[in-house]
């Protein structure tokens, strides 16, 4: 098929040079997503940063930074993760994959250089510019600009495609912890981040490369659209400005922030609270490897619970999610209680696995319930409830636990309240999920609605 190739069409950019020509093989776009996933999934190990950035000038510097400090770096990604996504989704449909993920590139590899000068120059404001809004704007820009790419390739599998690129964002960690640590051994903290905000920009314009768009009217050999919508499944669009205005948008919202909210506090504990639960029996170093276990699950179960849901259903899914958890969060207090390892370990690992298969299957729910021309604007909006979570997960999990061992309660009981108050969060999501239906002609597009709808 031609392709546009004048001056006014955007350059090499623009949604019309991405248009993909007669014979391009659609597994070719999922690796496009996975360059972009497993660069900004280095988000969930930037927690190795935080004590060589703590003694910079030297251990007991008065003015050496403090880890709240640092921990605020982490906080203001996530917000503007959620931000970005929100506000950057309606240019995301309108300019196309590449451009996006060319603009991510640019943001979440110049966040790592601004970030190199301020720990040069030991200006803590840089690094929250540098990493926390210019890298969050990135994070938040390249986490959406695959997903609507992925579902129009893949109609027959939406939950299986975007879980192979999502899977990438919890798998980052996996190559980018390790990488940072020699980085830090061999150039020192800011060459480290120099070094990788050049790697990441480099490979992340390697999937802006790669990507391409189906043409118009384009589905896979054998597959037969629906042309008629079939339970929460719709072959009508409702527009990003009109799903806000429903109460399945904020159904979904409330959805993902529980759940959400419920994984990402404990993930961001997990040490200190393996350690404290099983004193003696759980090392700093036994410690280390259960993260590393969860990160497996996490990213792993992103790629199953997404893929599993195009046979059962999102909402089936999301159900799994939410009632399995409430047994698994409410249990794990009493794996503590009889002195289990083995059952914390593999509560925990079904538990992070469901964390990371929210993740994954929240997009294909949207595209069912409001359709696919719009799921990536409204995919962005909905992010902001990972916003939220972000900061109410580990604001419940630590300060509750402060509170517990001031109020004299052992270490290792210092969770039980807090993994019973998760579960609670679950049940609340439960009921969120068990209330979605349909949307209601009313809001779909007027070329979408039935006769005699407005």
């Amino acid at each position: 098929m031609s392709i546009s190739t004048h001056a006014g069409d955007g350059g090499w950019l623009s949604r019309e040079r991405t248009v993909a020509k007669s014979g391009f093989n659609r597994w070719m776009v999922p690796p496009a997503a996975l360059c972009v996933h497993l660069c900004i999934g280095q988000v969930y190990a930037f927690s190795v940063f935080n004590k060589p950035m703590s003694l910079l000038l030297g251990e007991g510097d008065a003015a050496n930074w403090s880890i709240p400090a640092l921990g605020w770096i982490f906080s203001i990604a996530i917000v503007f993760l959620g931000l970005a996504a929100a506000f950057g989704g309606a240019w995301v449909e309108r300019v196309g994959p590449r451009k996006t993920m060319a603009t991510a590139a640019l943001l979440f590899g110049g966040g790592f250089i601004v970030s190199a000068l301020g720990i040069m120059w030991h200006q803590l404001w840089l690094v929250y510019l540098g990493y926390g809004v210019l890298g969050g704007c990135g994070l938040g820009l390249g986490y959406i600009s695959p997903v609507k790419t992925l579902m129009t390739w893949f109609p027959d599998r939406p939950g299986m495609a975007t879980g192979m690129a999502i899977m990438g964002f919890g798998g980052g960690a996996f190559i980018a912890s390790p990488l940072s640590v020699w980085l830090m051994n061999q150039v020192g903290v800011a060459g480290a981040f120099l070094v990788l905000g050049i790697i990441y920009f480099i490979y992340m314009m390697v999937g802006a490369t790669i990507v391409r768009i189906p043409p118009k009217g384009w589905a896979p050999a054998g597959y037969v659209p629906h042309t008629k919508s079939v339970g929460l499944v719709t072959h009508a669009n409702v527009h990003v400005d009109q799903a806000l205005k429903t109460r399945q948008f904020w159904l979904l919202w409330g959805v993902l922030c529980l759940n959400v909210t419920a994984g990402i506090g404990v993930l961001g504990q997990a040490s200190l609270m393996s350690q404290e639960m099983f004193p003696g029996a759980i090392t700093a170093g036994a410690a280390a490897g259960f993260v590393g276990l969860l990160s497996l699950f996490n990213m792993l179960g992103r790629f199953f619970w997404a893929s599993t849901s195009d046979y059962i259903g999102r909402k089936n899914t999301y159900f799994i999610f939410f009632a399995l958890g409430i047994v698994l969060y409410a249990a794990v207090p009493w794996t503590g209680a009889i002195g289990s390892v083995f059952l914390f370990v593999a509560f925990y690992a079904v538990i992070l696995s469901m964390y990371g298969g929210g993740f994954a299957t929240i997009p294909a729910y949207l595209r069912d319930v409001f359709g696919t021309q719009y799921v990536g604007a409204i995919h962005g909006r909905l992010l902001t409830a990972w916003s939220v979570a972000g900061v109410l997960g580990p604001v419940l999990v630590n300060y509750i636990r402060e509170f517990q061992i001031a109020s004299g309660v052992p270490k290792a009981d210092a969770y039980t309240i807090t993994m019973y108050i998760m579960a609670g969060l679950l049940a609340v999501g439960l009921v969120l999920n068990m209330l979605m239906n349909p949307v209601h002609e009313r809001h779909h597009l007027p070329s979408d609605a039935a006769p005699g709808t407005a």
